[in-house]
């Protein structure tokens, strides 16, 4: 039996954990669920999934959820960064599902690293914000990295054994790996004019054509800076090099992503678009375990297409990948302008366009100087958002 805690349980990524934990009842149980303000959602899955803890991202939503739950369940309600914190790094915590969305989930998923759990990356954004340092903290403590994200957890069934055992310092090279190839699906405006980008709206970004998502990663997958986060968190998982490393739009969503060796193979991992298949392979890791995804009918998708990426299109790729090779303090910017960006344009406040123009406003404003603690990471971010929000003023003017 393996204890879990979800971080982010009410997103997509938690709600599809719950799924597989609990198609396998004899495997998994439910250690600790957290989430940010979705009360009702909160209590619904501790009425079904019995947690010892549920934290909340405030004292208000902790004392709604409790007064949701009355005597129901024994489930102990808390709120706030400590507390999170705290189940991520208790000693009955086996695995840590690392789900929450954006740079909220940092300190928590480093609690879990330097626990020494194994975490199952889905936030992104902490290795997008700490890169190395993440890295070194794994080394020190002994602590599992599987990636969750499709495409990374697809390149990782792609990996020799020897090097899934080394994520974050392998070579590429000594394993005869060529390239590492991360598909995208190009989002929800991949075939429109672009005189057209502009007029669009949050509804029409959030329409993706494949995956069901969140809005904040909807979004970022319409710019596709969804995937210029990947690159960056790809760069740290596998030690890859920029020659390494290359985006390919890959509209049906089939192949998650490739691994091309020296020889000229190139393995591919594929199935349906459900989350729900690189969430199994990280619970079970290395067994398989039954997800609920229906299997892959050959006959019945028709054909595969690729093609590389507009710049054009895409600018906020291209600011991920430069920022990627520029050093720890603009991929960490990048984040943190991209989340003010996206919000504004969310709340209808900027276009579509604009998401990149405040994004690189940002990366020009911020002085380049090393990243080589949290307390300096932290400082980056404050100071990005900072810009970002000034730039909003200045454009509602």
């Amino acid at each position: 039996m393996r204890r879990i805690t979800v971080l982010g349980a009410t997103g997509s990524i938690g709600q599809n954990t719950l799924d597989v934990v609990a198609r396998h009842p004899e495997g998994f149980e439910v250690f600790a669920l957290t989430a940010h303000s979705q009360v009702q959602v909160m209590a619904e899955l501790c009425l079904k999934h019995h947690p010892q803890y549920a934290v909340m991202g405030s004292q208000s939503s902790a004392s709604e959820l409790k007064e949701l739950l009355g005597t129901e369940v024994s489930t102990q309600v808390t709120y706030g960064e400590k507390a999170l914190a705290e189940v991520s790094a208790a000693g009955d915590v086996n695995i840590v599902m690392a789900a929450i969305v954006g740079a909220a989930g940092l300190a928590p998923t480093l609690a879990a690293i330097d626990a020494g759990k194994d975490v199952l990356l889905a936030n992104k954004e902490a290795l997008v914000m700490s890169g190395q340092l993440f890295i070194d903290h794994a080394q020190r403590s002994g602590a599992r990295i599987i990636p969750v994200d499709s495409e990374h957890n697809a390149i990782f069934q792609c990996l020799p054994q020897a090097a899934q055992q080394l994520v974050g310092t392998m070579s590429l090279a000594e394993h005869g790996i060529q390239h590492l190839l991360l598909t995208g699906s190009g989002g929800p405006f991949r075939d429109i004019p672009l005189e057209e980008l502009s007029k669009q709206t949050p509804g029409a970004a959030c329409n993706h054509p494949n995956w069901s998502m969140g809005r904040k990663i909807s979004v970022d997958s319409a710019t596709m800076l969804n995937k210029g986060l990947e690159y960056i968190e790809a760069r740290w998982l596998f030690n890859c090099s920029r020659e390494q490393l290359k985006v390919v739009i890959h509209p049906q969503s089939v192949i998650h992503s490739m691994v091309q060796y020296t020889d000229g193979s190139v393995l591919a991992q594929m199935g349906e678009p459900d989350m729900r298949t690189p969430i199994a392979h990280s619970l079970g890791y290395p067994e398989r375990l039954e997800s609920g995804v229906s299997n892959l009918d050959f006959t019945q998708i028709g054909q595969l297409t690729f093609k590389q990426p507009e710049s054009a299109r895409y600018p906020c790729l291209q600011l991920a990948i430069e920022a990627c090779w520029a050093g720890q303090w603009a991929t960490t910017a990048l984040n943190a302008a991209n989340e003010i960006a996206v919000d504004a344009f969310l709340q209808e406040q900027v276009g579509f366009t604009d998401i990149a123009k405040v994004c690189d406003s940002v990366l020009q404003s911020v002085t380049t100087h090393e990243a080589d603690s949290i307390e300096t990471l932290l400082a980056i971010d404050k100071k990005a958002r900072l810009a970002a929000k000034q730039w909003l003023q200045e454009y509602a003017q």
